[in-house]
């Protein structure tokens, strides 16, 4: 019969892209140290929380950002390691051993990215304040911080729980707020969810991201990232190092090693910038409107014609003014916009050049395949398996 060295629960939700990512690092401990778990993952855990006591296992990997979770927890004799947010006060971590994503390092991240780009107006939309929330708290608390030290006011709104019932309450609630900042603004959103918002309430008010409103958030989740016509630049979180580093804390429990109530702190791996914070302090309101009609609809095949026919002026007059603030003429952005999301789709999936074309605004393969050849010397499947290569080659050498 079979029988592993150790028995093993994971209490996460796999809904979620930040406990997602945490497993997968939990799963890539198991790979590379070979240790003898039989890990349990149940999806529907909370219903039996009250019964975890009971549980004949030998070792527990928590969200702790959970209450509930942390609660049911509490007295546990076995072996437990909590994963959630860091806090900037001590008593507020849990009395066990404890990998946390530093959430001040997240928003300090987003917050420098912003500045980078020379915006000096800060705003954070937030989640409404709850025990459920208090990652939540300590990066509002951050970029309360962050903006008094430079001697920056910074707006910040919670908004409103968004369910079905509430959805369009919220959301006008939100446009409201984003309607009475002054612009150009930065917001860091608390996650990828809310900055999705931000930027369907911004979709909804005609407001031009990132020329008025430049948008951030932290998770760079997937889902958010494909569901917006303006992809949004986002702070990656390092969830996959805590999962890895709360299985080896663990591992040393279960090795009889007493490690106390050790904390680790996991930074960000970095910023994904991406469209929605892609500001150049344009001056020339006619050319904020051009780019905000190239960055939506170059990829289906716009022509300059249409560029001027939206934003109202004559040709010469909007590639002079253009010229004058981009340094390049309209056609020369549309190209740029093109190319740009096909190399993105080339390197970030697996979709078929045939459908990238498609996708990136090209009339046919042949003609992305000729951009690509005076671009790059290279075709563009060359292309895809060359960066590749490259990316992984730096990978395994850090």
């Amino acid at each position: 019969m079979f029988r592993a060295k150790h028995s093993i629960t994971l209490l996460f939700n796999a809904n979620k892209v930040f406990d997602r990512q945490v497993i997968e690092g939990i799963g890539h401990y198991l790979q590379s140290s070979k240790v003898d778990w039989d890990v349990y993952l149940e999806e529907d855990f909370l219903c039996r929380l009250e019964h975890i006591h009971e549980w004949g296992g030998d070792g527990i990997i928590a969200d702790f950002d959970d209450m509930n979770i942390e609660r049911a927890l509490a007295g546990t004799s076995k072996p437990i390691v909590g994963v959630g947010g860091s806090y900037s006060k001590a008593a507020d971590y849990p009395a066990v051993p404890y990998v946390a994503t530093d959430n001040f390092a997240l928003v300090n991240a987003a917050y420098e990215h912003l500045k980078r780009k020379g915006l000096d107006r800060f705003a954070f939309y937030s989640v409404p304040t709850d025990e459920q929330h208090r990652w939540a708290t300590e990066r509002e608390n951050a970029v309360k911080q962050l903006t008094a030290q430079d001697g920056y006011d910074c707006q910040i709104y919670q908004g409103h729980c968004t369910r079905p019932e509430t959805w369009q309450y919220a959301m006008n609630r939100l446009t409201d707020w984003l309607q009475s900042l002054p612009k150009p603004i930065g917001i860091i959103a608390v996650t990828d969810s809310r900055a999705r918002h931000l930027l369907q309430a911004c979709e909804h008010l005609g407001i031009v991201v990132p020329d008025n409103v430049s948008i951030i958030g932290i998770d760079d989740d997937d889902i958010a990232r494909f569901l917006n016509r303006i992809s949004l630049s986002s702070v990656t979180q390092g969830c996959f190092e805590m999962g890895y580093k709360a299985a080896k804390l663990l591992h040393t429990q279960l090795n009889n090693i007493d490690v106390g109530h050790k904390r680790i702190l996991v930074p960000p791996v970095g910023v994904a910038s991406r469209q929605s914070t892609d500001f150049k302090a344009l001056r020339d309101p006619y050319v904020i409107q051009a780019m905000h009609y190239i960055r939506r609809h170059a990829t289906r095949g716009a022509k300059v014609e249409q560029v001027t026919d939206f934003v109202g002026i004559s040709r010469s007059n909007l590639e002079q003014r253009f010229r004058a603030e981009r340094g390049h003429s309209i056609h020369t952005e549309l190209h740029n916009q093109k190319l740009a999301k096909a190399c993105k789709m080339l390197l970030d999936t697996q979709v078929n050049p045939i459908e990238i074309a498609n996708i990136c605004g090209y009339p046919s393969l042949q003609y992305m395949y000729a951009v690509f050849k005076r671009h790059f010397c290279q075709t563009p499947k060359e292309y895809r398996e060359s960066r590749g290569e490259a990316m992984n080659h730096l990978a395994i050498n850090n």
